[in-house]
């Protein structure tokens, strides 16, 4: 088995999610305690989708050229096959 290349020092160093002790969960919050308003939100029905999820195979000429274009570039191509094949 290899050493790993860092300490714990290392780990407590760049840590932002450090391990909780005993007394940190002593002082917990249940989270409808510690946030009632969000506690309290409801979310809306869950909504039919609208899309189906599939795999295809594309040149990659073609998918460089929608993502080119930045975020969306799936929602672009669903268009252009929309209007390619007479439904957009």
């Amino acid at each position: 088995m290899t050493e790993p290349k860092y300490t714990q020092a290392d780990l407590d160093a760049v840590s932002d999610n450090p391990e909780w002790t005993a007394a940190d969960f002593a002082e917990a919050k249940p989270f409808a305690e510690a946030f009632p308003e969000l506690a309290q939100s409801k979310r809306g029905p869950q909504r039919k989708p609208t899309k189906v999820s599939t795999t295809i195979r594309l040149s990659p000429d073609v998918l460089d050229r929608f993502k080119a274009g930045g975020p969306g570039w799936q929602s672009r191509i669903d268009d252009a096959l929309r209007k390619a094949v007479g439904l957009g």
